[in-house]
């Protein structure tokens, strides 16, 4: 998928994969993690999440990569915050106090940039990427962040002749082959609905490298 094509959507006004509120399966699972409000969590292609405002809310350091500028001054502008430039050899991008929001391309993100990480949100990401993205997407992942990061990662399952993505439809059985190598997967909490009138399940993933 070309990065023009989030832009296009960004530019256009319709994100409906962004979410006005904050997402329900982080704040009832995120405490299963065990991590306390300690360490520096990664948010990778966030947009304008307010997940990330409750991430900082319980302490953790956020790291949050996206693609597309507006999307994170939109981010800053509608929650009433000011930050201060970030200088990076790959992105630019803003830093406010328990913030780091970096504008670019995800895959130039580096072990260095991630050596505090502790866990991965991946609420809209991987359901964000076609099939033939998503093992480059882990394999990075895998490559850049501390042996032990443990992961919190929501997904969707429909049938996809009904109905097209992004977001994209990606089964239980693809989550734990994209991670089998080097992690354990285990699912927490799964919820059926009719989505535009196609049956979908949401699924609730911790996922520990």
């Amino acid at each position: 998928m070309e990065a023009q094509f989030w832009h296009d959507m960004w530019s256009s006004g319709v994100v409906g994969f962004h979410q006005k509120e904050m997402n329900e399966f982080m704040t009832e699972y995120w405490g299963t993690l065990n991590l306390k409000g300690q360490g520096k969590v990664l948010v990778p292609l966030c947009g304008k999440s307010l997940d990330m405002i409750w991430l900082a809310k319980q302490g953790h350091e956020v790291l949050g990569v996206e693609l597309n500028p507006a999307a994170l001054n939109d981010f800053l502008s509608e929650n009433g915050l000011k930050a201060e430039s970030v200088n990076h050899t790959h992105f630019v991008g803003h830093r406010l106090e328990g913030l780091t929001l970096l504008c670019g391309d995800f895959f130039k993100l580096t072990a260095q940039d991630c050596e505090a990480v502790k866990a991965v949100y991946d609420r809209a990401a991987i359901v964000a990427l076609p099939p033939e993205m998503r093992q480059a997407y882990v394999t990075h992942l895998r490559s850049i962040l501390p042996k032990g990061t443990v992961y919190l990662m929501v997904t969707m399952t429909y049938d996809q002749s009904r109905m097209s993505g992004p977001p994209f439809s990606v089964p239980e059985e693809e989550v734990r082959s994209l991670f089998a190598d080097f992690a354990t997967v285990e699912r927490l909490h799964q919820v059926s609905f009719s989505r535009k009138g196609v049956p979908t399940t949401e699924q609730v993933f911790v996922i520990k490298a």
